[in-house]
């Protein structure tokens, strides 16, 4: 009984979060001027358009993953709505692919050099690689193999979700907010990704 307790609470943390998080864009629709990540962006960066459009093409595609990927983790939801779980899954796949090439390019820019430009551009290579092996694993009916891709898929997704998490909280322990992103950059998908694994694991799902 605890052990069911314990699972529900967990389920409806992780879906409010994903929730929060992929609400997050309309911020930045409704807000009068650059604020939030724009705001410590230098003005040349803020007026090459290309980057203005990827940035947006990130966050908006990003947060429509967000929300709709943690539903097609639900039992329920597969087998009383299947054609509603394929639907949604489609709007997933094509929601990565634009925001995952828009993070990719973004991550050349990240402030603070090299370090976090590898990390971000890492995550949005294997937010990109897991979801295309998931959506090719579906279509050849691989069944084991496109659950197994799209658990590691949304463990990057959730990265935006555990990145604003820790930012503030290295932000607080450091003093220093270079640091802090420089580290995050990292931190916010390489757990979630392990956590991914284990999970993995642990369903006994046979990935190729």
């Amino acid at each position: 009984m605890a052990g069911t307790v314990r699972n529900r609470v967990a389920w409806m943390v992780f879906a409010l979060l994903a929730i929060g998080i992929g609400l997050y864009p309309l911020s930045y629709v409704f807000a009068s001027g650059d604020f939030g990540l724009l705001a410590g962006k230098a003005k040349e960066l803020l007026a090459n358009q290309i980057w203005r459009t990827a940035f947006y093409g990130h966050i908006s595609f990003g947060g429509l993953a967000l929300l709709m990927g943690w539903s097609q983790f639900s039992k329920s939801l597969r087998s009383k709505h299947l054609e509603l779980h394929r639907t949604l899954g489609k709007v997933y796949v094509g929601s990565v692919m634009i925001s995952g090439v828009c993070g990719v390019y973004l991550g050349f820019y990240a402030t603070g050099g090299v370090i976090p430009a590898l990390g971000f551009i890492g995550l949005g290579l294997i937010w990109l690689y897991t979801t295309g092996r998931a959506y090719t694993a579906i279509r050849k009916k691989d069944l084991s193999l496109h659950q197994g891709m799209m658990i590691y898929s949304y463990a990057a997704c959730f990265a935006a979700v555990t990145l604003r998490i820790w930012l503030p909280l290295l932000t607080l322990i450091f003093g220093e907010f270079l640091i802090a992103y420089k580290i995050v950059a990292w931190l916010c998908w390489v757990p979630n990704m392990v956590f991914a694994h284990l999970w993995v694991r642990r369903k006994g799902l046979l990935l190729d």
